[in-house]
Order: structure tokens, then C-alpha cells, then sequence
């Protein structure tokens, strides 16, 4: 899957790349006000710490705009400002230090927009295109009730082709939907006319599980393409769910690795541990310690595939009979345990593996 990815332009986004071959970064959005600093620290922070590899602020008003170089000065990852109308706004904060900024070049004026790229240019930074399904343009709009793929093609060719007019290349392209077909569609077709990255998202995508759900059958469908060079999953949620579920999306494909992968059954009557109450307190106790290295743990009820899934991990725990546990590490049995000694004995393991690994 690596070797068939779309070959884009790099775009440089503080020192994260997107396309040009970099790795497909994870990124979400903000939910505190701009303004406030201090909120909008304490979780850009937090978000760190889970994995986000850029950082979006929405920047409504002024004040928004003026408070990003305060936000930068304590922030590790590069910020984007999300900009819409204001040409005043989008200048101010790309003055203010603003790693990119997102606009829909539709609904600014041309002579604001001439504005915008040159300081863009003048600063160095990249311009993200955003084209979503529920605001295109008027013209396109009365061709259909419901936006197509293929309107929203449209509508950000005529942004696209409206930035190279103003010579301005250094360009990210989103092109979204509330929905997976006409996001995967849309990314599709536009995949075959331009060769700038993409940043992937299904716009309004839902609550944490729906929502969850619909991006990874888009972001799927798409990176398995080799379409998709930075992403973000949309949801009505705490943003670090967002992260998480990034992460796991190109996990589970196999285009990124970090910190704890959990592989366990779904249980069955062979089952000779409690493998759903052992998941859960793994991943809601472990999951977020700062492994220096990918860690594989294999949590397997019965004897059927729980070695070989086990043999593949860093660590394995099998329920094997007599109330006990057959221990593997790094693909090899180490020894058995009682059933009642697995958490603490999962607690030592894991601990100690995001110290050392």
C-alpha cells in the first residue's frame, strides 16, 4: 500500500510535510474559544500528547486572530487558522505566525484574495482549499437540488484554477461530504486532474460512533488507493477522539504505528478468560502512556488462534485450562499464570514496555 501511494507536490506545514511521500499525518480542530488562550492551550497540549500532528483554531473575530501568536509561543505543532469571509481576519493571522490557513476562496473577493496570497508568499506558508458539499457556489448549486461529486469537482477546480491564476501553488485541497460515497467519489475524480495533497474528511460526520464508522469507510476506501496524504476524523466529540480514532484508521491500515495496538477476540463459549473486561482495562488504562516504540499486546480467550495471534505480538495472554493464563512474549511461551494474577501481571508488563520499548 506504501508503494502505491498518489504522487503529490510536497507541502511544507511548519515541519510537517503533506504528499511528496511524507507519512499521512493526523490532524483536529479546536472546540474552545481562540480567544482564550489559555483553554486553547491546555488542549492543543492534551491533543499533543494523544498524537495530533497539526492543530486547527476557528477564527470567528479579531481577537481570535490577534490571540494565535500567543497560542504559537506555547504550542509544538504547526497551526492552521480556519478562516471564512474576512480577508481582514485571514491577514492578521497569517501575520500573526499561522502555520496555514484554510479558506474557500469562493467567498472572499478577488482583490482580498490577491491580498491574502501575496503575504502567503511572502511568509512561506500553504493555503488549504476547503470544498464541502453543503456551501458551494451558487452557479453549481442550480444544477442540482443535491450536490454530486461531480459538482463538488467543479467547485474546486474554479478555486483551484482561481489561486494558479494569482501564481499561487503552495496548495492543500480538501474536498468533503456528510457522507463516505460522495466524499470517496468526489476525492476520486479530483484525484485524476490535480496533483496536489489531500486532506481527507467527511464533513459533519456524526457523534463519536457513527461518526467514527463513516470515516473509516471513507478513509479506507481511499487510502487503500493510495488517495490521502493528512486527515482529520470530524466528529461531535472531545477532539482527542479524533485523534485516537486517526491513529487507528492508519493503524489498522498499516500506513502508521504508534503507541498500544490491542488484538483480542470476540469471545465464545471456548473462552477461558473474561477477554471483553481484560480489553477494556488495558485500553482504558494503557492506552495513553507514552510509548517510545509501537507496542502489540494479543489478549485471546481460548486455545484455537490465540497462540499464533499471540506468537505475533509483543506480549500474549491466552486462557488455557485450569483457570490459566499461557504467557508469550516477543512470540515465544514464556509460562502459564492464574487467571486472577492477569491484571496486575498485564500492569508490570505494559508499564514497564513504555518505559523501555
Amino acid at each position: 500500500m506504501k508503494k502505491n501511494r498518489r504522487k503529490t507536490k510536497l507541502i511544507k506545514v511548519g515541519n510537517v510535510g503533506i504528499g511528496g511521500g511524507s507519512p499521512v499525518s493526523i490532524q483536529s480542530m479546536t472546540t474552545t474559544l481562540t480567544k482564550d488562550v489559555k483553554k486553547t492551550v491546555d488542549q492543543i497540549k492534551e491533543l499533543e500528547r494523544a498524537g495530533c500532528e497539526i492543530i486547527r483554531v476557528g477564527v470567528p473575530d479579531m481577537e481570535s486572530a490577534k490571540a494565535i501568536g500567543r497560542i504559537k509561543k506555547e504550542i509544538n505543532i504547526p497551526l492552521v487558522a480556519d478562516i471564512h469571509f474576512s480577508v481582514d481576519l485571514a491577514i492578521e493571522s497569517i501575520n500573526q505566525g499561522a502555520d496555514k490557513i484554510r479558506i474557500n476562496p469562493g467567498n472572499f473577493p478577488k482583490s482580498g484574495l490577491a491580498e491574502i496570497v501575496k503575504l502567503a508568499k511572502k511568509k512561506r506558508i500553504p493555503i488549504r482549499i476547503g470544498v464541502n458539499s453543503g456551501s458551494l457556489e451558487k452557479d453549481i448549486l442550480k444544477e442540482r437540488a443535491k450536490a454530486t461529486p461531480e459538482m463538488m469537482v467543479k467547485s474546486a477546480l474554479q478555486s483551484i484554477r482561481l489561486m494558479e491564476k494569482l501564481k499561487f501553488y503552495n496548495l492543500v485541497i480538501a474536498i468533503k461530504a456528510s457522507d463516505a460515497p460522495r466524499t470517496i467519489k468526489a476525492n476520486q475524480l479530483l484525484a485524476e486532474k490535480v496533483n496536489y495533497p489531500f486532506h481527507l474528511g467527511v464533513t459533519e460526520a456524526g457523534g463519536e460512533f457513527s461518526g467514527t464508522i463513516k470515516s473509516a469507510v471513507a478513509f479506507g476506501a481511499l487510502l487503500s488507493e493510495g488517495i490521502g496524504d493528512t486527515l482529520r476524523v470530524s466528529l461531535s466529540a472531545d477532539p482527542i477522539k479524533e485523534v485516537k480514532a486517526g491513529w487507528e484508521i492508519l493503524k489498522s491500515l498499516e500506513l502508521r504505528e504508534r503507541g498500544l495496538t490491542i488484538i483480542s477476540c470476540p469471545t465464545c463459549a471456548r473462552s477461558k478468560i473474561p477477554v471483553i473486561q481484560l480489553s477494556k482495562y488495558v485500553d482504558e488504562n494503557f492506552s495513553d502512556l507514552p510509548f517510545k516504540k509501537p507496542f502489540k499486546i494479543a489478549i485471546m480467550g481460548c486455545v484455537v488462534n490465540g497462540p499464533g495471534e499471540a506468537r505475533e505480538a509483543d506480549l500474549g495472554v491466552v486462557g488455557v485450562e485450569n483457570e490459566n493464563v499461557a504467557i508469550f512474549e516477543k512470540g515465544k511461551f514464556v509460562k502459564n499464570i492464574k487467571s486472577q494474577e492477569i491484571k496486575s501481571f498485564l500492569r508490570k508488563k505494559i508499564e514497564s514496555a513504555a518505559k523501555t520499548s
